[in-house]
């Protein structure tokens, strides 16, 4: 089994530990990079190479992959193709100018890229979650910090003004994308699959910049609302103190675990894909031990196959490296077992929308890289742009071919 260097990248300090020398194994590099003519030869693409050597089954339109470093690109994909190929464009040695399209034929095609025999061998050469981003009360703290703690201006630069940092709920005929209107929507609908209104006491799992909280003391409810990030919860004090709500809303810095107040509501918005496996069943209990008899849940989640889940849930990826360290994407049927097993709560509704998380992606991409400057006045350097746009066009990529979904679940307490 591999090992991991378990030193932290901090893009916000210009810091990149051993990111600019790629690891060097020629046996490696060879093997990748016959397996990555093989996989590209059927994919709509069309892979450049500095001698003019051109891969790839895609016509004129197709999107282009400019392989400017060969030798570096293969050595990082040998050493890890999970994080050297994120990596690789992160440095530069590769280029797009159609990067979500890219990588959505890559990711249309994701389980058939390696061939079978060596996917078995996967739980051998594969890094591993380190010990230390464990979702555990002092470890989330830290896995949490690592990304919501950035900089709250970065995340101001590409949000609307809701600030809502999880999917949009479009309108159902396809005309309104407009990102506001779509934020609202979402945040409505999980109030309402919870019940919430007038006299409502609230509690919410995962504060976000305050909108929810805000959206839901307007209804007339009172809310308990949780964050371990220190940076989070200082904007949405300030933003509900701007709203005239500081009487109806409280936010805590509180893990989830450590709450036993009594609510009528729990809404939760994309927090329980930083749970973790082994903390699903108290996550779930707790939603179960904090609401009165008759009491609701709204939840919205992002969602995987359930094969595909249980084929990486041990994976360590480029996104928990970069962006979500300890972070694990839940399955439907994960949360039905783990609700059923653990919990008194029945299932009323639910819907999908992961088209929508794909759309709403594709904005913050947009705006991310058009508002560029403003973002490295706060200190961000040109390897961070390269990775928050792979980050956010290789998500794009997954809800695009349906790799991921996002769904919101309406529970009832008996």
């Amino acid at each position: 089994m591999s090992t991991l260097d378990v030193s932290v990248p901090r893009p916000n300090q210009g810091v990149w530990p051993g990111l600019d020398t790629p690891p060097k194994s020629p046996l490696k590099a060879r093997i990748a990079e016959s397996l990555f003519r093989r996989a590209v030869a059927s994919l709509p693409v069309r892979v450049v190479l500095p001698n003019g050597v051109r891969l790839g089954a895609g016509g004129p339109d197709a999107p282009v992959m400019r392989i400017h470093r060969p030798a570096a690109f293969f050595h990082r994909l040998g050493a890890d193709a999970k994080i050297g190929f994120g990596e690789a464009y992160m440095v530069g040695d590769w280029s797009t100018t159609a990067l979500a399209d890219l990588l959505s034929a890559f990711a249309a095609k994701l389980t058939t890229l390696i061939p079978p025999k060596l996917q078995l061998m996967r739980r051998w050469v594969e890094l591993r979650h380190p010990d230390s981003e464990a979702n555990s009360v002092e470890g989330a703290r830290e896995n949490i910090s690592r990304h919501y703690d950035l900089s709250n201006d970065l995340f101001a630069t590409f949000l609307d003004e809701t600030m809502s940092y999880s999917s949009a709920l479009f309108d159902e005929s396809g005309d309104d994308r407009e990102l506001v209107a779509g934020q609202l929507r979402k945040i409505d609908g999980v109030l309402d699959y919870a019940g919430v209104r007038e006299g409502s006491r609230v509690l919410e799992i995962g504060t976000g910049w305050g909108a929810l909280a805000v959206r839901a003391a307007q209804r007339g409810a009172t809310v308990t609302s949780l964050t371990i990030s220190a940076e989070q919860r200082k904007l949405a004090q300030q933003r509900v103190a701007e709203a005239g709500l500081s009487d109806r809303v409280e936010i805590h810095l509180r893990d989830y675990r450590e709450e036993h107040g009594k609510y009528d509501a729990v809404v939760s918005v994309e927090m329980i894909e930083a749970v973790g496996a082994e903390y699903w069943p108290t996550y779930f209990g707790v939603l179960d031990r904090v609401l009165v008899p008759g009491g609701r849940v709204g939840l919205q989640a992002i969602t995987m196959p359930h094969d595909r889940m249980l084929a990486s849930a041990r994976s360590y990826t480029w996104i928990h490296k970069y962006v979500f360290p300890g972070g694990l994407i839940p399955s439907v049927q994960a949360i039905d077992k783990t609700v059923r097993e653990h919990t008194g709560l029945r299932e009323v509704s639910s819907r999908a929308f992961g088209l929508d998380y794909a759309e709403t992606l594709r904005q913050w991409r947009e705006t991310f890289l058009t508002r560029w400057n403003d973002v490295s006045g706060f200190g961000f350097d040109e390897t961070f742009k390269r990775m928050w746009e792979f980050y956010l066009a290789y998500s794009e990529a997954g809800f695009r071919v349906g790799y991921l979904d996002v769904r919101q679940f309406a529970y009832v307490k008996a």
